[in-house]
């Protein structure tokens, strides 16, 4: 099969590779997807990149997200070849993932696509939707609450201000520019304040009548943590899924004193019970067609060193996804 690959990490141009690699068979348990999409995540530039971890095999085919067609099955797996199908932890502990024309997987990580949703929108839903959506699920999200999103122009972002709507949320978000303005208010969102050009501690007192906010999203601890005493109210609660650096410097004392609860995770690393919670809401509003997918970038497999390009250089409004076949 053809392949994108690296055998050592560093910049995209220098290490990845595409050409042929074994076609993998499925184990028991196990099925065999046709991919026809691979999404490209921050997380996965970061690790051919080399930030965080070593290597965990000697070739790594990149990239945990697609979606395609299940075209054979192993021993215990019956009537599901043919299949629709996207992809969830593609390469989350194994060297293979989704950036070829095969993956084998375990079942349970090849959900069932609705015929309404394309397999480019379906090479977004491993990381950003459900990263998304547990994030607003452990924001314990009502009617009466009022949530920031941060970057909600982001994939991510974008996702969590249409769950927090349907959760009739007060969703006020943060951008760094007029164009993502429009992308975020197109979501849902109903206030978007511009971090480059006004003070975002000012306008959340002046949205929420100095008492701040219920609920934070958060994209980058290590960076924003500073700034929660002039946004969050007493007892508010900061979901974290990701962060620019191994630390952060937090005002733990003012935290402590209002009863800030804390909330991380991982979505690679979800226990069964929030996947399972998070497939099965995912999968309705799928299946009724409600969400809004938005793909600012289809690149062909061969050209996987400029779709990586595209995700550091943050120039993309909206997922990336690559063609495969």
């Amino acid at each position: 099969m053809q392949a994108a690959f690296y055998v050592k990490q560093g910049p995209a141009r220098e290490v990845l590779q595409i050409g042929e690699q074994p076609t993998p068979e499925p184990g028991p348990g196990e099925v065999r997807v046709r991919l026809k999409t691979s999404g490209v995540n921050p997380s996965d530039r970061k690790s051919r990149g080399g930030r965080g971890a070593a290597m965990s095999a000697p070739l790594i085919i990149p990239h945990s997200d697609g979606a395609g067609d299940i075209d054979k099955v192993g021993a215990g797996i019956s009537d599901r070849i043919g299949e629709r199908v996207w992809i969830w932890n593609g390469q989350w502990q194994r060297p293979h993932g989704t950036a070829a024309e095969y993956i084998v997987l375990p079942s349970a990580q090849a959900t069932a696509l609705p015929p309404a949703i394309g397999y480019a929108e379906g090479a977004c839903f491993g990381i950003p939707a459900l990263t998304a959506l547990q994030a607003v699920r452990l924001a314990d999200l009502t009617p009466a609450s009022t949530v920031m999103v941060v970057g909600g122009a982001g994939a991510v972002g974008h996702y969590a201000i249409q769950f927090a709507k349907l959760r009739g949320s007060r969703v006020i978000t943060t951008v760094s520019g007029p164009e993502k303005a429009t992308h975020s208010r197109k979501a849902g969102a109903d206030v978007v304040i511009n971090y480059r050009s006004e003070n975002v501690g000012e306008r959340v007192k002046a949205l929420t009548d100095g008492r701040g906010i219920d609920a934070l999203i958060e994209m980058d601890l290590s960076t924003n943590g500073k700034d929660y005493p002039n946004i969050l109210r007493p007892h508010a609660t900061v979901v974290i899924y990701g962060m620019a650096s191994n630390e952060a410097m937090l005002p733990t004392l003012w935290m402590m004193r209002n009863s800030i609860t804390l909330r991380l995770f991982l979505v690679y690393d979800l226990c069964v019970g929030d996947r399972d919670a998070c497939l099965i809401e995912l999968g309705a509003l799928l299946q009724s067609n409600r969400l809004i997918h938005t793909i600012g970038r289809r690149l062909p497999l061969r050209d996987i060193a400029a779709a990586h390009e595209l995700s550091e250089r943050g120039e993309v409004i909206g997922n990336i996804v690559l063609d495969i076949g």
